[in-house]
């Protein structure tokens, strides 16, 4: 079983920056992707940005060219650079981890506010 832990929310004013993390621990047999989704009360948990195994990446429409996904395969770490934030941004952000042989993991959710 894999493990994942983010970190790096908090409270920030809008057009502030904020770097989320994600580490994924315990035993797993490769990683195929890790994204990072986030979710609203009353409202679905969105895609916000994925990396796959060879480090392509995509991002949803919102936050093209202020976020940056990233990863470090050595350290089973998946990192989110957030800039220009807004307080639509504001959420509570999940990683998620897709391994090789089509297992998927969800961490416990960092919460990230854009107020002034």
């Amino acid at each position: 079983q894999a493990q994942l832990a983010e970190s790096g929310g908090g409270l920030v004013q809008p057009g502030g920056s904020l770097r989320l993390s994600c580490v994924a621990s315990g035993r797993f047999f490769g990683i195929n992707y890790m994204a990072w989704y986030r979710q609203v009360p009353g409202n679905q948990r969105e895609l916000v940005a994925q990396i796959a195994s060879d480090d392509s990446t995509r991002y949803v429409d919102s936050v093209k060219g202020r976020f940056t996904i990233s990863r470090d395969n050595a350290e089973n770490t998946m990192y989110l650079q957030m800039n220009s934030l807004k307080p639509e941004d504001t959420a509570l952000y999940y990683c998620k981890m897709g391994t090789l042989l089509g297992d998927y993991y969800w961490g416990q959710g960092t919460q990230v506010t854009v107020s002034s």
